[in-house]
């Protein structure tokens, strides 16, 4: 009888004792990374692998349908492949119970191949008026083809790569005009013995132009060695050749290594048988010029040109010098996607494609 009372006691001390234990300390998962692989094939498929200190798995909401059930995976790698173009917001949550977690948002661009680019539906924007100006020219780019009255497509890779370098065959199918915007279009495929397809545009003998403000609202492209420009060139350039012509770049940007917040605006000359060059150039101050409309401007009279980036001016140049003498003569505009070349380099692992460079309009006032 005594031995049993012991044991019970004992078995009350256990179980006391027991109800005093804490309980298992949760650690919380820390320094969550993620990384996503956009293919370059245009398929719409990507690759992200998660990583995050003391996870013990990880679940993932690709963006992709209002009541999308996670997906989990144990390594923090998975795959997904969209079916539509648009930005998308990835969710990656590094779990160590179903219930607690760290979380990480990540905004994707997906542009399928052969599919509609997405036209941003925000940005910048300017007037159709300016006070003591006259708007002389306009292409607000309505209809469904490129208006051959004002523009005329250049073919194929030039002489170097368009003296640069560059890697892209340029064909008239990559241009298409579509609710009320120009699209020029960067391909990675094979044509012309080049690896990738882009288009050029030009307005020579059609629509010329000596001074005034010229705004173009446009959204770039981006990417390493993807190079959209929107300048100009002397109409005499099929007689005196360049850089005797002339050339003003209202708009200039290199992709890449951390460039794409950066445009730049620059005028080519002869100087007495020497290229020279004069350029200046503007950084946003958080993200990147694509995504969304800016406005490229200049304002050009017989004393100077000024270019402005959304109304803001970054650059002048004074030409009245005699040397200067090629910014008194009449331009003509050129649009087009480079890719590669001595500037922006090739392309790489990194770069996607398609890539579109899209404009809603130019407008010239004197």
């Amino acid at each position: 009888m005594k031995t049993r009372l012991f044991t019970l006691l004992m078995l009350s001390l256990l179980l006391a004792c027991g109800d005093d234990a804490p309980a298992p300390q949760i650690v919380m998962p820390s320094n969550l990374q993620v990384n996503i692989t956009i293919s370059a094939d245009g398929s719409g498929k990507i690759d992200l692998e998660a990583t995050a200190v003391n996870a013990n798995f990880y679940t993932v909401l690709f963006g992709d349908a209002t009541n999308e059930f996670p997906t989990k995976t144990m390594n923090g790698k998975t795959s997904h492949t969209y079916t539509e173009s648009k930005n998308y917001t990835i969710t990656v949550r590094a779990h160590a119970t179903e219930s607690q977690y760290i979380s990480s948002n990540k905004n994707i661009t997906i542009t399928l191949a052969g599919g509609n680019p997405m036209i941003p539906t925000s940005g910048y924007s300017t007037p159709l008026s300016y006070e003591g100006m006259t708007l002389v020219w306009n292409d607000e780019f309505e209809g469904s083809s490129l208006n051959s009255s004002y523009w005329t497509h250049e073919i194929g890779n030039g002489t170097n790569g368009w003296g640069n370098n560059e890697l892209q065959y340029y064909r008239a199918e990559n241009t298409t005009v579509e609710d009320g915007h120009l699209i020029i279009t960067a391909k990675k495929e094979s044509f012309g013995g080049k690896s990738y397809t882009s288009s050029r545009i030009i307005t020579k003998d059609k629509k010329s132009f000596l001074y005034g403000r010229i705004d173009i609202r446009a959204a770039l492209p981006k990417g390493q060695g993807i190079w959209p420009a929107l300048w100009m060139l002397g109409d005499n350039i099929s007689t005196v050749g360049w850089p005797a012509c002339g050339e003003i770049d209202i708009m200039e940007m290199v992709g890449g290594a951390g460039r794409e917040k950066t445009v730049h605006g620059t005028v080519h000359w002869d100087n007495n048988g020497t290229k020279a060059d004069y350029g200046g150039s503007y950084s946003l101050s958080s993200g990147i010029f694509n995504g969304k409309f800016y406005v490229f401007s200049i304002v050009w009279n017989a004393n100077k040109i000024i270019w402005y980036v959304d109304d803001v001016k970054y650059h002048e140049i004074d030409i009245t010098p005699a040397a200067l003498s090629e910014f008194r003569s009449a331009q003509f505009f050129i649009f087009n996607i480079a890719v590669g070349g001595n500037w922006p380099g090739s392309p790489d692992a990194t770069t996607t494609f398609p890539q579109h460079l899209i404009v809603d309009y130019i407008r010239v006032f004197q």
